[in-house]
């Protein structure tokens, strides 16, 4: 699913927690792509969400 893993690559780049309507604009795609990208990471423990609404990468 390249969708995960560009939402992840743009994540980790940043440097800083993104809202998922930030990410959608950087990677270019539908941020209902980036919400089940979210999902799936969250699930997978790759992301963290330190404040509501605001994702970044676990360290």
């Amino acid at each position: 699913m390249a969708e995960v893993e560009l939402v992840f690559k743009v994540l980790k780049e940043a440097g800083r927690p993104l809202k998922s309507k930030e990410i959608a604009e950087i990677a270019g795609i539908d941020k209902k792509e980036v919400d089940k990208a979210i999902k799936v990471l969250k699930k997978e423990g790759k992301i963290i969400s330190p404040k509501r609404c605001y994702y970044a990468p676990a360290e």
